[in-house]
Order: C-alpha cells, then sequence, then structure tokens
C-alpha cells in the first residue's frame, strides 16, 4: 500500500543528500509479507519491478545512480529487460556517455521509453535502448543538437579543448548514425541547430520505435504485475 507519510519516514531511516531525489517529496510503499510489513520509498520499489528513472539533467551523480542500478539489475537477470523511463533535458557529455556505455555493456536488454522530454543526451539514451524496445509516450518531446559548452584560459588550452569538442561531436554523430540507420552526414544536418521532434516524427528519424498510448493486455509478468508492453500508435499525420 502507498503509506501516508512521504518518503523518508522517522528514524532509523537515513537520507543521502547525494541522491538527485534527495528534494523531493517522496513517498513511500509498505508491503505486507509473512515477514511482516516493509517499507520501500517509491523509487526502490519500481527498481524490484526492474524499472529505472532517469529525471532531471544528467549529471556526474544522477550517472553514478543509474549505471549502479542498471548493473545490480543485470545481476539479478540477464534474460529479462531492464525498462529505462526517460524525462531529461540532457546535460554533461561525459555523464551520459557513462550510463550509455553501460547500456550497451550489459548482456540484459534496455528498454527506454521517453515520458515528457528527451532533449540532448537524453535523446542519446532513449535511441541507445535495444531494438525493438524504443519508446515514447504521445505528448512526448524529443531534441537532438550538437554538443555546446565554453572554456576560458590559454590559447592553446581553448585550442586543445575545441578540438576535443569537435571530437566528441563527431562521435555522437556516429553515435546517432548507428542506431538511427541514417548517414552521418544527414545525422550532422539535423544536428546543427536546436531541432525537436514529435514522438511520431522521432520513429521517422529512427530515435525510436514506435510510440504508445496504453500498456499491452499482456500477461502478468514474473512479479504478477503487468508487462511493460504497449499497444502502439503510429498514425500519418498528429492531431
Amino acid at each position: 500500500r502507498l503509506s501516508n507519510h512521504l518518503w523518508p519516514p522517522s528514524p532509523p531511516y537515513h537520507v543521502f543528500p547525494a541522491s538527485p531525489h534527495a528534494a523531493l517529496n517522496i513517498p513511500y510503499v509498505v508491503e505486507s509479507t509473512v515477514k511482516g510489513e516493509r517499507g520501500y520509498d517509491i523509487f526502490s520499489r519500481l527498481l524490484v519491478e526492474r524499472i529505472v528513472c532517469l529525471n532531471g539533467p544528467v549529471d556526474d551523480t544522477t550517472s553514478a545512480l543509474v549505471v549502479a542500478q542498471l548493473l545490480y539489475l543485470e545481476s539479478q537477470s540477464q534474460e529479462q529487460p531492464v525498462h529505462l523511463y526517460i524525462n531529461s533535458p540532457g546535460g554533461v557529455v561525459t555523464a551520459g556517455l557513462a550510463i550509455y556505455d553501460t547500456m550497451q555493456f550489459l548482456r540484459a536488454p534496455v528498454a527506454t521509453m521517453c515520458v515528457g522530454q528527451a532533449c540532448s543526451m537524453g535523446s542519446l539514451l532513449l535511441a541507445g535502448g535495444a531494438p525493438g524496445l524504443r519508446r515514447a509516450l504521445p505528448n512526448a518531446r524529443i531534441m537532438v543538437h550538437q554538443p555546446h559548452g565554453g572554456v576560458s584560459g590559454q590559447a592553446s588550452d581553448i585550442a586543445i579543448h575545441s578540438h576535443e569538442m569537435q571530437l566528441l561531436k563527431e562521435r555522437l554523430c556516429g553515435l546517432y548514425a548507428e542506431h538511427t540507420g541514417q548517414s552521418v552526414a544527414d545525422i550532422e544536418r539535423a544536428m546543427d541547430r536546436d531541432h525537436f521532434l514529435s514522438p511520431h516524427e522521432a520513429v521517422d528519424f529512427g530515435l525510436i520505435d514506435e510510440v504508445v498510448k496504453a500498456r499491452g493486455n499482456a500477461a502478468p509478468g514474473p512479479s504478477g504485475g503487468g508487462e511493460h508492453g504497449a499497444a502502439s500508435t503510429h498514425p500519418q499525420s498528429e492531431s
């Protein structure tokens, strides 16, 4: 059941400020078992169902938490998919690539779902899901663009960082091309400026495989809950 209290409860539970969810009033779930009642914060309860949430900007803290959850779920099962829900405006390229590389490293397939937005690095993580398992909800927004940033210092150091940024741009274009099936030249043109796409446009672009409105009528999964499949829709024109 969902407790009427907000997470965290009173001691002996502890709050770890490094969590990106620490500033949220997070509800917790209390389950009754033969061994008594057991409480989870809502994100830990979703982790039991192999669901990982990536919310907000991608930074080193968020990256470390998502990577740890992905590795943990792979240790529990290498056959069942991990479901990564993304609502992110993007963030630090290296932090995002740490998540991306871990997704590709896992033996367990990673299904991605865009809820809200998947912009910048968020869109690469969305596209980097297992083929056939990359989805978005109907009102999500997806955006791709080239990396941007700034640096100050000596002229020689600025030139070094400029070269590194160009290499990152080429690398990112290559990754998008790999997951979308488009040419690198087409990806570079699309990423030259902020390029926003609706979910249906993202399907045509190759970033995702389908747009979903509701869960499918799949048989219950091994934990007793429904499968994470969904009924898809891809009309010729959006309403």
